[in-house]
């Protein structure tokens, strides 16, 4: 299995200019952001400095610190590089032109608003008001830079590939750290999918055509709830894979919620083709079968972090003077303790773009578009 990821690892490379993707807009948290969080750190929004700003963050291929949350690139980095687009500038720190696309997401950003939150005596003083709703909000700000009227929308998004989430992590996140219990955080998800699924829909009436949603992550399974988190009840852990297995069914939860949500969309809207991007089944694998894809025999260990069990502290985390990162990254899954390294998000992207961790390979889904398109445009 690792010999052939290895040999599709190399195709992204290789770029695909030909394929009818000419621009990509994201939205989502840390898992995709590329520079929003370190914007807004600039700008005086953030408690104190953001640990993605300082060494060893962007250690590879970067060679430096960039905003991002790994020692390199990014899901979102992986696919632009596929299809030969500039990688995208975060919204909130580019100045420039934004003809093939633009990153909304900002990392610590909930999918549920702020309200939500506050109704429910759930939020925090390190909340910032970067939801999805508002990441639209900019996508619509920036929309008439790009088109101006419905038909050179129409022309303009039928290129453009969109990507909306990770969504979750955060939502459980802040729930948890407001003492919610796991009865109290489900009831949210079905709210958060429909907020993503509400956002999906916008997007289509927008114009869009190829959009990636992005299922949750199993949150069992990171680092830093197994370390904020731990239970001192064995079986409270899959065995095959050493898991919260309460926050993994909680994450199960949510993805079938969500696939629920894309069926329904893709009834209504069928011309549209919309993309399950898997993160649940690829991280699981990776925690499972470590060997096969080349990650350390304790695939639970962080790269870079201050100790413990998992090499996880929050008191002490990568990014802050004392805390070194590993010799070599790219044998470990987790980079700081919710977020991957480069060499895990490189597996996933290929996932997405060819297979086998998405329900409908973005390559397929780009080719059935033009094919379409081709189809009228001979009519």
């Amino acid at each position: 299995m690792k010999l052939v990821f290895l040999l599709l690892l190399s195709l992204p490379c290789l770029g695909l200019g030909n394929t009818q993707i000419s621009s990509i807009f994201s939205f989502g948290n840390s898992y995709t952001d590329t520079g929003n969080l370190l914007a807004l750190g600039s700008m005086n929004q953030t408690q104190g400095p953001v640990v993605s700003d300082f060494p060893p963050y962007g250690m590879n291929f970067f060679h430096e610190p960039t905003g991002r949350f790994c020692d390199g690139r990014l899901i979102i980095d992986f696919i632009a590089q596929a299809f030969n687009i500039p990688l995208l500038p975060p919204y909130l720190a580019h100045n420039g032109s934004y003809q093939n696309g633009a990153n909304f997401a900002v990392s610590g950003t909930t999918g549920l608003d702020l309200s939500f939150f506050v109704e429910r005596n759930a939020s925090n003083p390190f909340f910032l008001n970067t939801t999805l709703d508002v990441q639209l909000e900019w996508f619509m700000e920036l929309k008439p830079q790009l088109c101006t009227s419905f038909e050179d929308c129409r022309i303009f998004f039928r290129k453009s590939l969109f990507i909306v989430g990770e969504f979750g992590i955060n939502d459980f996140s802040v729930a948890f750290m407001a003492g919610k219990t796991l009865a109290e955080v489900r009831s949210y998800v079905p709210y958060l999918v429909k907020t993503i699924e509400k956002a999906v829909e916008k997007l289509i009436k927008e114009g869009a055509l190829t959009i990636v949603v992005s299922e949750n992550v199993p949150f069992g399974c990171l680092p830093s709830v197994l370390s904020l988190y731990p239970s001192s009840n064995e079986k409270d852990y899959d065995p095959q894979t050493g898991c919260l297995i309460k926050y993994n069914e909680l994450s199960l939860y949510q993805n079938k919620l969500l696939r629920k949500a894309v069926t329904w969309l893709r009834l209504r809207y069928p011309y549209v083709r919309l993309i399950i991007g898997e993160y649940y089944r690829p991280m699981t694998e990776f925690v499972k079968y470590p060997k096969q894809f080349g990650f350390i025999e304790t695939p639970l260990q962080v790269c870079c972090g201050g100790g413990g069990q998992y090499n996880f502290n929050i008191i002490q985390g990568c990014g802050m003077p004392g805390v070194n990162a590993c010799q070599n990254p790219s044998t470990y899954l987790y980079w700081d303790g919710p977020h991957l390294t480069e060499a895990a998000y490189h597996y996933i992207a290929d996932g997405w773009l060819r297979g086998p961790y998405a329900d409908l390979p973005i390559l397929t889904a780009v080719t059935e578009i033009s094919q379409s398109q081709q189809m009228w445009s001979n009519m």
